[in-house]
């Protein structure tokens, strides 16, 4: 991987990361097109998540501080809010189903699941979730611990390249009955730990393989350049969905996963 590369997978992973159109699916074409080897691939993806994950952590930082704040002072035995006791216990729980989900499905992640036409299929099947999702959505039900866990499960998808976290997300939260504000937010919030988590994990892994002093300074751009994009991907998304629907994307997935068959015929 050469600096160019490195800046357009960073770019790559930074917008669709956070747009419901699936990050590792754009990252799986994004490679075929630049014709780059699939070794480490699933790593350095990884890593570039990774840095989205920190741009998450910068744009809700009140958030995090808050939430921070309450959960020490709860361990200490004082008194907190009933709505953050329940937004700490959903984003806890909501988190459990994608570490045990991720861990099982890691060497499948690595093989049979970086495929064009999987990634297709799932861009189809993620359309016809939003579709159906903006379609029985009422907006009128809080967030609670359970609704937190099942979001959790809606986000496990996004394991399946093709899928989008933050779609999965977003279209659990608004079939559980949350606003499109609210299932953004927490949809945003919930994917930290585990693209943090995972991200964490695989740079490691390649520091202590040595991969990572190959790639070095590419795979830095491309870090550097998915946290900036991811930020202002995150800014567009929250403006966005306050007065708009999921369907543009149903459209662009659609678009997108013809082309790929339509490529591979």
């Amino acid at each position: 991987m050469d600096i160019i590369s490195g800046l357009i997978l960073g770019a790559v992973q930074g917008l669709t990361e956070f747009l419901p159109i699936s990050s590792s699916g754009h990252l799986i074409i994004a490679r075929e097109v630049l014709g780059l080897p699939t070794e480490f691939g699933l790593s350095v993806d990884a890593v570039l998540q990774l840095a989205t994950s920190i741009a998450i952590l910068i744009y809700f930082r009140r958030e995090f501080l808050d939430m921070a704040h309450a959960a020490f002072n709860w361990v200490r035995g004082s008194d907190i809010s009933s709505k953050d006791k329940i937004f700490i216990g959903a984003l806890a729980l909501g988190t459990v189903p994608a570490v045990i989900f991720g861990l099982l499905l890691e060497d499948v992640m690595q093989t049979s699941f970086r495929s064009a036409e999987l990634v297709a299929w799932m861009l189809l099947f993620g359309a016809a979730l939003f579709w159906v999702a903006e379609r029985l959505s009422t907006g009128h039900r809080e967030l609670n611990v359970r609704r937190g866990f099942w979001i959790g499960m809606f986000q496990t998808l996004a394991l399946i390249p093709g899928m989008s976290r933050s779609g999965s997300s977003i279209a659990g939260g608004l079939l559980l009955g949350l606003s499109r504000v609210e299932a953004t937010r927490f949809g945003f919030i919930l994917g930290f730990p585990i693209i943090f988590g995972s991200g964490m994990k695989k740079l490691l892994e390649l520091g202590s393989s040595g991969a990572l002093i190959e790639l070095g300074v590419p795979l830095f751009i491309g870090a550097f350049t998915a946290l900036v994009t991811g930020f202002f991907a995150i800014h567009f998304m929250v403006l966005y969905l306050k007065n708009h629907t999921l369907n543009v994307f149903v459209v662009y997935r659609v678009i997108l996963a013809l082309l790929i068959f339509a490529a591979l015929a």
